[in-house]
């Protein structure tokens, strides 16, 4: 069943210790991860559209699908307009599926915490679900991200309620704030990312105007 192999599958991400055994966990799923994530009823790579499109006009660009996966988002916010989106990703499988989906204009490997292959302020926004979760991103992978994201831009992103607090997410965004790199512009309330499994697995999705 669908169900419970997609349970296994994110045990087995959340529970990766390293980013080699991440990278491993996310080869091994990449070819079922749309249908099984499907079957709990995974929310974020189409939710995360109605708030880019909230705050990035569709004539601009481009955009950033940071953690892009299989690509869930891309062909979505091309329905909605955005023409111009990069992805980057740490999985090598993952990107092929992403390229195949014909929605980005670029896909680079890259490890999110680590630098980035893209020049300052070259982005008109980011974006980035299922990320910044267990095992997963780190907090202070937001300063790369930032540098990359032009002066008025935007920072759209999920958090997990569980690595909020541990992985210090609010000193991060302290830190951006204090330094006049980005100010709030909205944060959700904490919600379900699987609308089927997992009903306690929260998140909120933050939005930071780029200064």
């Amino acid at each position: 069943m669908n169900f419970d192999k997609a349970n296994a599958a994110l045990d087995s991400v959340y529970t990766a210790e390293t980013p080699e055994a991440l990278a491993k966990a996310y080869a091994e799923w990449a070819a079922s991860y749309d249908s099984e994530t499907a079957s709990l009823g995974y929310l974020l790579p189409f939710l995360i559209t109605s708030w880019v499109a909230r705050h990035v006009p569709a004539s601009e660009g481009p955009l950033l699908d940071a953690g892009c996966g299989t690509g869930l988002s891309g062909p979505s916010l091309k329905a909605l307009g955005y023409g111009d989106i990069a992805g980057l990703d740490l999985s090598d499988d993952m990107l092929k599926i992403a390229g195949s989906r014909i929605a980005y204009s670029e896909l680079k490997k890259a490890m999110l915490g680590g630098p980035l292959p893209w020049p300052d302020g070259h982005f008109r926004a980011f974006f980035s679900t299922g990320v910044f979760t267990i095992g997963h991103a780190p907090a202070s992978g937001l300063h790369e991200l930032v540098r990359i994201t032009k002066s008025g831009g935007h920072a759209i992103f999920t958090v997990r309620d569980q690595v909020f607090e541990s992985g210090g997410f609010q000193a991060v965004f302290d830190e951006l704030t204090q330094a006049g790199k980005w100010r709030l512009a909205e944060q959700s309330p904490w919600f379900r990312c699987y609308a089927i499994g997992d009903p306690d697995a929260l998140v909120r999705t933050f939005v930071f105007e780029v200064l």
